[in-house]
């Protein structure tokens, strides 16, 4: 990690620790509805414009939503299967928005894993998409996190 990364913001986002095996641990919980959705064309996946539209960007105002999906970049399907080997959250403060009706990762997972990672945590009524939803919330998390809070 760069030297000059003070803290790390999570937004509804997978934290996997070093070497472990994500999509076992996810598996622990009850597998959201995006998962559905998915569909692969070769090492890449994307979601189909339904689970897209209800799953991922549920509380994005529906033009939005559409131009989002109409131009949403493909996964590669280690995305869902890599391991990290370093967890950066062990050495650098940590702040996680949990995304409370996400559709896409289960809530009680980011929950759990910004308990894991002793996250500063807030946690807002939003789909995936948050960081697109609560803009202000997530910018104000962000800040706190770069000291200016």
């Amino acid at each position: 990690m760069h030297q000059n990364v003070s803290a790390l913001v999570y937004v509804a986002a997978r934290a996997p620790d070093a070497n472990e095996d994500f999509a076992a641990l996810a598996k622990t919980y009850p597998t959201p509805p995006a998962s559905a959705g998915i569909v692969y064309g070769g090492e890449e996946g994307r979601l189909t414009e339904e689970a897209f539209l209800r799953d991922f960007a549920g509380d994005v105002p529906e033009a939005r939503a559409k131009l989002l999906y109409a131009t949403q970049y493909p996964f590669q399907k280690t995305l869902l299967a890599g391991a990290v080997t370093d967890a950066a959250w062990h050495s650098k403060p940590v702040y996680y928005a949990v995304s409370a009706e996400d559709r896409t990762i289960n809530p009680e997972l980011q929950r759990y894993l910004a308990k894991r990672m002793e996250a500063k945590t807030i946690e807002l009524p939003a789909s995936h998409l948050s960081i697109i939803s609560h803009p202000r919330e997530v910018s104000e998390l962000i800040l706190e996190a770069a000291g200016h809070g």
